[in-house]
C-alpha cells in the first residue's frame, strides 16, 4: 500500500438543484468565486497537499469540468497572438504541474458512498482523500495538507470536523469519540443527520476525508441509509470496527458553497482579497453601508506580533507512528 496520499475522489455528480436555475446546465462546482470556480480551489487544495492524482466522479451535466481542466488550444493560440502573456499563464495553470485527471460517470446519484464506490478501481488498494468542492475551506497551510500530515504520522483513516450548532445537527454527520489533544478526537461512532437530542456530540463533519482502502468493502456491503442513499458516514462506522478512525478539527474557516448564504460569504471574503479588485470591493463596500473609509486610530486593535506555536501531537495508542 502507497506510505502517501497521492489521490483524491471529488464526488461531483450531484444536481445541485439549490442554485437552480443557473446548475440547471452547469455543474454547481463551476459556480465561480470572483473568477475561480470551487472545483479550482478544491485541486488546488489537493495539489497543495501533494496529491497528483484528482478522480473526479461525475454525472450528466458535469463535462464544463473535465473542459475547465482540459488543456484549451485555441484559446491559447489567441492569449499568445495578442501577447497577453498573463492570461496565458493564468489559463495554463489552470491544472497544477503534475497532476492527472481522471473520470468517472456515476450511473445513478445513489448518495456520497456510492459516489466515492466509483472511485475504487482507480484507487485500488492505496489511502486516498475524498474531497466535497462545495466546502471550501480557507487557510494556510491548506486543510487537506493538515490532514495529510496527520496521516503520515498515524497511518489511519481521519476525518475533518468542525464545531457546529445544536440546531445544525440535521445537516451534518455527527461524531462521538474521546479528545486526544485540543485538535484530535479518537472516534467511537458517527451518525447521519441527527436530531438535536440524539446527537452525540457538537462535532459535525465537514467535506474532507482521508480513507484506506478497506472503505470500499463496507461501502459494497451497506444497504441504504438517510435518505435512501449509501452513506459514507454509514460506511465509516462500520470500518470503525476493524480500524482505529481519527477526527481532526481542522484549522481554517469553512464556507458553505451549498448553500447561498455560505456562497455568498465565500465570495465577499475572497472578493476583499483579491489583487485586482479587493481594495475597489471594499471601497464600496463602506460606501454601501454608509461607514466611514477609515476608523479612528483610537479605535484599530493592535496587531498582534506573536506566532502561534503548533502543540506536537502525541502518540495514539495501538496507531503506528
Amino acid at each position: 500500500m502507497n506510505e502517501k496520499i497521492t489521490k483524491a475522489v471529488f464526488p461531483v455528480a450531484g444536481l445541485g438543484t439549490r442554485f437552480l436555475p443557473a446548475t440547471k446546465a452547469s455543474p454547481k462546482e463551476m459556480l465561480p468565486i470572483v473568477d475561480k470556480p470551487l472545483i479550482q480551489y478544491a485541486v488546488e487544495e489537493a495539489a497543495a497537499a501533494g496529491i497528483t492524482e484528482m478522480i473526479f466522479i461525475t454525472g450528466r451535466a458535469k463535462r464544463a469540468i473535465e473542459d475547465h481542466f482540459d488543456k484549451a488550444y485555441e484559446l491559447e493560440s489567441e492569449l499568445a497572438a495578442k501577447n497577453k502573456h498573463a492570461l496565458l499563464e493564468m489559463v495554463q495553470s489552470i491544472k497544477p504541474a503534475g497532476v492527472e485527471c481522471f473520470y468517472v460517470r456515476q450511473p445513478e446519484t445513489l448518495g456520497l458512498g456510492h459516489a466515492v464506490l466509483c472511485a475504487q478501481k482507480l484507487v485500488r488498494d492505496e489511502p486516498f482523500a475524498v474531497i466535497l468542492a462545495d466546502d471550501l475551506l480557507d487557510h494556510e497551510p491548506p486543510v487537506m495538507r493538515q490532514m495529510t500530515e496527520l496521516y503520515d504520522h498515524y497511518r489511519c483513516s481521519i476525518v475533518g470536523v468542525e464545531t457546529i450548532a445544536p440546531q445544525a445537527s440535521r445537516s451534518y454527520g455527527v461524531v462521538a469519540g474521546r479528545e486526544w489533544d485540543d485538535r484530535l478526537i479518537k472516534l467511537d461512532g458517527i451518525v447521519e443527520k441527527p436530531a438535536p437530542e440524539r446527537a452525540p456530540s457538537n462535532l459535525g463533519v465537514v467535506g474532507r476525508y482521508i480513507l484506506t482502502p478497506r472503505i470500499f468493502d463496507h461501502l459494497r456491503n451497506l444497504a441504504p441509509g438517510a435518505g435512501g442513499e449509501i452513506q459514507l458516514t454509514d460506511a465509516i462506522q462500520s470500518l470503525m470496527t476493524e480500524e482505529q478512525i481519527l477526527a481532526y478539527r481542522y484549522r481554517g474557516q469553512r464556507f458553505d458553497c451549498g448553500s447561498k448564504f455560505g456562497y455568498l460569504q465565500a465570495t465577499v471574503e475572497l472578493a476583499l482579497r483579491h489583487p485586482e479588485v479587493g481594495a475597489e470591493f471594499e471601497a464600496y463596500l463602506y460606501a454601501r453601508m454608509g461607514l466611514p473609509r477609515e476608523l479612528p486610530a483610537a479605535a484599530e486593535a493592535p496587531v498582534s506580533t506573536v506566532t502561534p506555536v503548533r502543540k506536537a501531537v502525541p502518540p495514539l495508542v495501538g496507531v503506528a507512528a
